[in-house]
C-alpha cells in the first residue's frame, strides 16, 4: 500500500488502527462481493452490523466504534484471517494480461472501453434496473478475473431505479432511497489540486457538466458520471438522477451525456483505448465522439467512420421494439445541428444513419444507428441471432437473412458471484481446491458426479430454509414497520413450507414474460397447491417499471391471488426484488420457471445462476435454453405453436409436466431419504451452466470473435 493510499484510507476510516488498514483497502474494491472469505472478514467484526448495513463493508467500517475495531487489531485469530486474505488481495490486483490478448494488446493499456447504461454489481450501488446490468456487472467481474484490460464507464444513479411497495389492493407504489455516496464503496476522482473532476460535456448547449467517480472491480476501474452538481442548473443536475428517465428529452440528454460525455472523462483522465464495446444502444454516441476525433485529425467521415466501424463492438440485447430507443428528428435537430458540422455532415445526412426503413418517419433510431455504425455485431444467444437478423434485416438491403452480418454471443453468469458459499465448500471438496480457477474446463464439470446425492440433497435443503427464512425475516420487518393487513402478510411468503416443491418465478414483470401464466387455469392449479400428499408451492418476485401499467396489474393480480386463504397460503409475492434477494432466490427454490412469450427472450440468465446451484428449469424453449436444454437438466416446453391462444397452450403444457413429471419425481424417495433421480437432473444443471453458461466462457467468445480481430485492425 502506497503512502497516498494510507493517507486516504486514514481519512476515509478514521477509526481503523493502523494495523487494519487493508480492510479499508479491501472495502473499496468490490473484490470482496464475489469472495466469500473477504466478506467473512467483514461479517466477523460485528455480525449484527453486518447484517444491518446489508453486507456493505464501507459503511460497516464507517459505523463500527472505534473500541471494537482496537479488540480486532489485537485478536490473533482475527488477524490470520485477515492478513491471509489481504495478502490474496494483493496478489490478484498483481498486473498481468490476459494471455489470449497478448500478441494485440498492451500490459499497462486498457485496450478495450465498455460502455452501459447499467451494472449490477452488489445492492449497495443500485444502478440497475435488471438483466442487462446484471449481465454488464458479471461481464466486468469476468474481465477482472482474466486480466482483460478494460476500462468501464456508466452512470452514477443517486436515486437508483426504483424501490417497490405492494399497496393493500395489491398494486405496485415506486419510492425512492437516495444513495449515501459516503457509505457506498464509490470514491471521487480527484484532480491535482485533491478538488473532484468536473468534465463538461462538448458540443452541448446549455452547458452539461458531470462529476466523475470511480469503482473498483478487481482490476477494472468502473467510471461513474454525476450531473447532480450545483454548476448545472436544475433540469442538467436530474439528468443523472434516476436509471431510464421516463420523459424523452431527459432520456436523450442521458445517452448524450453518457456517450459524449463518457468518452470526453475518458480523454479528460487521459484513459487511451483501442476499442469500442457498447452494451447495448443506450451509449451509441460515443462513436460520434470517436469518428469527431478522427475527423478533427483530418480524416474524411467516411475513413473515420470505416476506422472507428472496424474497431466497435456492439451488443443488442432485446428483440422488443419497446426496448429500442427511438427519438424525434426534432429533438434530434436541438441537440445535433451544430455538433454535425463538426463529423463533417449534412444535419439530413446524419439523421439518415438512425432511419429505420420499415419505419422511416418514425424518428431517429438508436439501434438501427449503431448497426450501421458498429464492424462487429451480436445478439445474445443462438435463438437471439438469428432474431435478430431477421429483426433488422431490411438494414441490408439485398443481403440474404442469413448472411446479415449479426453473429452471437450467448450470455453467461460470474460464477464465483453466483455459487452459493455453502455450494462452493461443496464443490471445494469434490471438484478440487483450484477448480474455480479452471472453471471454463468442462471436465471439472464431470466431477459433480462425485457428489453424494444425500449431501448435495442436504445442501440444498439448507439454502432452501435459508431463503424462506429470509421471506419471513422481510415479512416481519414490514409489519413492524407499516402494520400491514394480515392478508398481505400471508401473500409475502410466512405460510411457505420447506418441505414442499417450491417453484421458482423472478423477473420483470412485463406483459411479453408472462408471469400469470401459471394462473390461468385456477382450479386445476389449485389442486396442485393443496394436494394432501404432494403440494407445490410458488415464490413470485420482480418488479414492473413505473410507467408500465399493463405490468403493475399482472403483478396486482398474483398478490392477490396470493392473499386468497383459498390457495392455502402457498403463493407468495416477495416485493423489492433486487440482487441480494436474487441470490435467496436462485440458491434456494426447487425448479426455476420461464415461460416468456417467443421469440421475446434474448437471453435471461437468472436461470443460469439457479442451474448453477443444482435447481433445475422449467423453459419454454427460447432464450438461452434452446443451447441448454439436453433433455437430462430440466424440462422445457413451448414448441413454435399456430393456434391463436398461446397462453393456453403453454399453460396446459406447464399444468401437464407438473402432473405427470415433476411432481411425481420430487416426491418419489422410494427406499432412499430423497429421490435419486431428482438429484440426478440437479448434477446435469450444475454441469451445463457451469461448463457453458458462464461468464468466462462468455468472455472468452467475445475476445475470439471480435476483440482480437477489432484490436488487429487499430490504428498504430
Amino acid at each position: 500500500m502506497t503512502d497516498d493510499t494510507m493517507d486516504r484510507i486514514r481519512k476515509e476510516f478514521p477509526n481503523l488502527p493502523d494495523r487494519l488498514l487493508g480492510l479499508g483497502e479491501m472495502a473499496e474494491n468490490l473484490w470482496w462481493s464475489w469472495h466469500p472469505a473477504a466478506r467473512m472478514v467483514f461479517k466477523s467484526l460485528n455480525r449484527q452490523a453486518w447484517k444491518e448495513n446489508l453486507h456493505n463493508p464501507d459503511k460497516t467500517l464507517k459505523e463500527l466504534p472505534p473500541e471494537r475495531l482496537a479488540e480486532a487489531a489485537k485478536d490473533p485469530d482475527f488477524l490470520r484471517h485477515y492478513d491471509l486474505v489481504l495478502s490474496q488481495f494483493h496478489k490478484y490486483l498483481e498486473k498481468g494480461l490476459c494471455s489470449m490478448l497478448s500478441t494485440v494488446c498492451e500490459r499497462d493499456t486498457p485496450g478495450i472501453a465498455y460502455f452501459s447504461a447499467e451494472y449490477g454489481l452488489h445492492h449497495s450501488l443500485p444502478f440497475y434496473a435488471g438483466g442487462l446490468g446484471f449481465l454488464a456487472g458479471d461481464f466486468i467481474k469476468e474481465c477482472s478475473d482474466l486480466q482483460v484490460p478494460l476500462v468501464a464507464v456508466g452512470f452514477m444513479y443517486p436515486e437508483g431505479y426504483v424501490l417497490q411497495r405492494i399497496r393493500e389492493d395489491g398494486w405496485q407504489e415506486n419510492f425512492d432511497q437516495p444513495l449515501d455516496r459516503e457509505a457506498a464503496p464509490i470514491n471521487r476522482v480527484l484532480d491535482t489540486n485533491g478538488e473532484q473532476v468536473v468534465v463538461k460535456v462538448p458540443f452541448i448547449e446549455p452547458p452539461i457538466y458531470v462529476s466523475v467517480w470511480k469503482v473498483d472491480v478487481g482490476r477494472v476501474p468502473l467510471y461513474l458520471l454525476d450531473t447532480d452538481i450545483e454548476i448545472n442548473d436544475p433540469w442538467n443536475r436530474s439528468i443523472s438522477s434516476r436509471l431510464y428517465a421516463g420523459d424523452i428529452e431527459q432520456r436523450l440528454r442521458q445517452e448524450i451525456v453518457l456517450g459524449i460525455g463518457g468518452m470526453e472523462v475518458l480523454e479528460h483522465l487521459g484513459i487511451k483505448h483501442s476499442i469500442l464495446h457498447l452494451n447495448e444502444g443506450h451509449a451509441a454516441f460515443a462513436l460520434l465522439e470517436r469518428i469527431r476525433d478522427k475527423v478533427e485529425a483530418g480524416h474524411s467521415f467516411d475513413e473515420a467512420r470505416q476506422t472507428v466501424g472496424d474497431t466497435t463492438i456492439f451488443s443488442t440485447h432485446t428483440p422488443v421494439k419497446a426496448g429500442h430507443d427511438v427519438f424525434p428528428f426534432e429533438l434530434m435537430g436541438k441537440y445535433f445541428q451544430d455538433y454535425c458540422s463538426t463529423l463533417g455532415l449534412q444535419h439530413d445526412t446524419f439523421l439518415q444513419l438512425g432511419v429505420h426503413p420499415d419505419e422511416p418517419q418514425s424518428g431517429f433510431n438508436m439501434t438501427a444507428f449503431v448497426l450501421r455504425m458498429a464492424g462487429h455485431l451480436n445478439g445474445v444467444s443462438r435463438r437471439h441471432g438469428e432474431v435478430a437478423r431477421k429483426m433488422w434485416k431490411n438494414l441490408w438491403p439485398g443481403v440474404d437473412e442469413d448472411k446479415v452480418p449479426i453473429d452471437y454471443v450467448t450470455n453467461g453468469v460470474h460464477v464465483p458471484t453466483w455459487i452459493e458459499p455453502k455450494m462452493l465448500l461443496l464443490f471445494n471438496k469434490y471438484l478440487g481446491p483450484d477448480w474455480l480457477d479452471e472453471h471454463n474446463n468442462p471436465y471439472i464439470w464431470e466431477l459433480v458426479d462425485e457428489i453424494p446425492d444425500k449431501e448435495l440433497w442436504d445442501t440444498h435443503m439448507w439454502l432452501k430454509i435459508k431463503l424462506i427464512d429470509a421471506i419471513r425475516e422481510r415479512a416481519r420487518r414490514r409489519w413492524i414497520d407499516d402494520r400491514l393487513n394480515p392478508s398481505l402478510m400471508m401473500s409475502g411468503g410466512t405460510l411457505l413450507d420447506p418441505t414442499v416443491l417450491t417453484i421458482g418465478f423472478a423477473r420483470r414483470f412485463t406483459t411479453y414474460k408472462r408471469a400469470d401464466l401459471i394462473l390461468y387455469d385456477m382450479e386445476r392449479l389449485k389442486k396442485l397447491l393443496i394436494d394432501r400428499w404432494q403440494p407445490i408451492q410458488i415464490i413470485f418476485a420482480g418488479k414492473a417499471h413505473p410507467a408500465d401499467d399493463p405490468g403493475k396489474r399482472i403483478l396486482q393480480r398474483i398478490v392477490n391471488v396470493a392473499r386468497d386463504p383459498e390457495y392455502g397460503g402457498r403463493i407468495a409475492f416477495v416485493e423489492d426484488y433486487g440482487e441480494q434477494f436474487a441470490q435467496y432466490l436462485v440458491h434456494g427454490v426447487d425448479i426455476w420457471l420461464n415461460n416468456p412469450l417467443p421469440p421475446m427472450e434474448a437471453c435471461g440468465t437468472s436461470g443460469m445462476k439457479a442451474g448453477l446451484n443444482g435447481v433445475p428449469n422449467l423453459s419454454i424453449l427460447d432464450g438461452w435454453w434452446h443451447e441448454g436444454y439436453d433433455g437430462r437438466n430440466g424440462w422445457a416446453f413451448g414448441e413454435e405453436s399456430t393456434e391463436s391462444n398461446r397462453d393456453r397452450t403453454d399453460a396446459e403444457a406447464i399444468y401437464r409436466l407438473f402432473e405427470e413429471k415433476i411432481i411425481p419425481l420430487f416426491y418419489q424417495s422410494g427406499n432412499h431419504e430423497i429421490s435419486q433421480e431428482w438429484v440426478s437432473i440437479m448434477k446435469e444443471s450444475m454441469k451445463i451452466c457451469g461448463s457453458r453458461f458462464s461468464a468466462r466462457r462468455m468472455v472468452i467468445d467475445y475476445i475470439t470473435k471480435f476483440y482480437v480481430k477489432a484490436l488487429q485492425k487499430r490504428e498504430t
